[in-house]
C-alpha cells in the first residue's frame, strides 16, 4: 500500500501549497528510500536523459515561444476590436465574437493564461459598458481563453502524445472536430440565452458603433487573415503530413515575428522577453517532469500501479466501468491540481489499463484532453479564474466568476459526454 500512501501525501501536500515539481520529487525520494533504498534510484539519471533528447517535447517551448510573442505583438487586441463592433448589433454579440477570437487565439497560440488576460483586459471592460451581465462576461471570456487546451497547436495534446506514445499530429488532427464542436456550443448557448433575456447582453445600438460598415469589415479582415495564415502554415503542414508537430512549431515561431513584425510590434527586446518567459514556462514544465517521473517509478516498484489496475479491471462493466470512473477521477482531481501533475502522474496509470481494456488509445487521448480542460474553469483553483479576477474591475467578485464559468463547464461535460457514446460521430472508433 506504499504506493497509495505516497499518491495521498503528495495530494495532500499540493493542496497545502508546495510547488508541484519538488513535491512529487520530495515524496518520491523518502519513499523510494523506505521502500527500498537508494538502488532505487539507479536508472534515474537515464530517465532524465531520455527526458531531455525525446524530440516530441521540443515542440513545446517553441509553441510557448510562439504563443507569447504573439501575445506581445497584441494580436488579441486586434482580433476583439474589429470583431467585437461587427458582431455588436446581435444580442449578445461581444460574446459571440469572444468565443470566436478564443478559437482562432487558440489556434495560433494556444497559451490559456495569454488569451483570458488579453480578453479580460479589453472584451470584459466593453461588455461591462455595454450593460452585459457581469456573470455571462465573465464566464464567456474564461471559457473562451481555455479552447486553447483543445484545440491545436495544445500544449496538452504534446503532453498526452508523449505519455500515450502516439504520434502528436493524429491526436491534433483527433481534437480539431471535438474543439470546434465546444466553439459551436458555446456560441449556441449565448444565442439562446440571449434571446430568452435580452438584458443580459443588449445589442449595441448603430450610432455607438464607430466608422462604416465597409471599414469595420475591412479592419476585420485585416485583422482576421495574418493569424489565419499562420494556423494554415501550423496546422495545415501536420495534418497534411509535410511537417512533424516540432518542424511546425519552429515555423510557427518565425511566423509569429513575421507577424509581430507587420504590426509594427517587432523588436529585440521584445525577442529577448519572449525568450525568457519561454524558459520560465518550460522549466516549469520540465521541472514537474522530472519530478512526476521520479514519482511513478517509485509508484510502480511499490506496486501502486497493480494495485490501481486490479481494482479498475474489477469494476462492473469492465470498458464502460472503467471511462466513467477515470473521467470522473480526472474531472475531481482538476478541482485541485493542474493538468501537467494530472498528465504526468494520473494518466500513465490508466494509458496501460485502457490498452488492456482494447480502447483506442487516439480516443481516450481525446477524452482526457476534454476532461482537463474543465480543470482551469473548476473552483477553487481554475487557473482562468485567477487570471480573470488579476484583471477584472473591482465591480466584478469572484462569485460572479464563478457563476459565470458554471453553464460553460457544464456544455463542457455535455461534449464530453456526446465524445464518450458516441465517438463515431467525430471519426473514431472505440476499439
Amino acid at each position: 500500500m506504499i504506493g497509495l500512501i505516497m499518491f495521498a501525501v503528495a495530494l495532500l501536500l499540493l493542496l497545502v501549497g508546495f510547488p508541484v515539481a519538488f513535491t512529487f520529487g520530495g515524496v518520491a525520494v523518502f519513499f523510494g528510500l523506505l521502500a527500498e533504498g537508494p538502488e532505487i534510484f539507479s536508472l534515474m539519471p537515464h530517465r532524465i536523459w531520455s527526458i531531455m533528447n525525446n524530440t516530441i517535447l521540443m515542440a513545446i517551448p517553441l509553441f510557448i515561444f510562439m504563443g507569447i510573442v504573439l501575445q506581445k505583438s497584441h494580436l488579441a487586441e486586434r482580433l476583439l476590436e474589429s470583431m467585437g463592433f461587427l458582431f455588436g448589433k446581435i444580442r449578445g454579440g461581444i460574446a459571440i465574437s469572444t468565443i470566436l477570437v478564443g478559437a482562432l487565439l487558440a489556434a495560433s497560440t494556444g497559451v490559456v493564461g495569454a488569451s483570458v488576460v488579453a480578453m479580460g483586459v479589453i472584451s470584459l471592460p466593453v461588455m461591462l459598458k455595454y450593460r452585459y451581465d457581469k456573470r455571462l462576461a465573465t464566464g464567456t471570456i474564461c471559457a473562451a481563453g481555455t479552447l486553447g487546451q483543445i484545440i491545436p497547436p495544445s500544449i496538452i495534446l504534446i503532453i498526452l502524445g508523449d505519455v500515450f506514445q502516439e504520434p502528436v499530429g493524429d491526436l491534433f488532427k483527433a481534437a480539431l472536430w471535438p474543439g470546434l464542436t465546444l466553439v459551436v456550443f458555446y456560441v449556441g448557448y449565448i444565442v439562446i440565452v440571449t434571446l430568452m433575456n435580452e438584458e443580459l447582453a443588449p445589442p449595441i445600438e448603430l450610432e455607438q458603433m464607430t466608422g462604416s460598415k465597409q471599414q469595420q469589415v475591412f479592419q476585420a479582415l485585416k485583422a482576421v487573415v495574418p493569424p489565419l495564415v499562420l494556423i494554415i502554415l501550423v496546422l495545415g503542414s501536420i495534418l497534411t503530413g509535410v511537417a512533424t508537430p516540432t518542424e511546425s512549431s519552429s515555423v510557427g515561431g518565425v511566423g509569429a515575428i513575421i507577424l509581430a513584425a507587420l504590426y509594427g510590434r517587432f523588436s529585440i527586446r521584445m525577442v529577448w522577453e519572449s525568450s525568457l518567459q519561454t524558459v520560465k514556462i518550460t522549466a516549469m514544465v520540465f521541472a514537474i517532469l522530472i519530478g512526476a517521473t521520479a514519482f511513478s517509478m517509485v509508484f510502480t516498484y511499490t506496486g501502486g500501479d497493480w494495485v490501481v489496475e486490479e481494482f479498475m479491471l474489477s469494476l462492473p462493466g469492465e470498458e464502460w466501468g472503467f471511462l466513467i470512473l477515470s473521467m470522473l477521477v480526472i474531472m475531481a482531481l482538476g478541482f485541485f491540481i493542474d493538468f501537467v501533475e494530472i498528465s504526468y502522474i494520473v494518466v500513465p496509470i490508466l494509458v496501460p489499463i485502457a490498452a488492456s481494456l482494447g480502447i483506442d488509445p487516439i480516443w481516450y487521448a481525446i477524452l482526457v484532453a476534454m476532461n482537463l480542460q474543465t480543470s482551469f474553469l473548476t473552483p477553487p483553483f481554475g487557473f482562468s479564474l485567477f487570471y480573470l479576477k488579476g484583471v477584472a474591475p473591482a465591480e466584478v467578485r469572484t462569485t460572479d466568476i464563478y457563476y459565470g464559468v458554471a453553464p460553460f463547464i457544464v456544455l463542457q461535460m455535455i461534449v464530453l459526454g456526446i465524445l464518450v457514446l458516441f465517438p463515431q460521430w467525430f471519426g473514431f472508433s472505440t476499439h
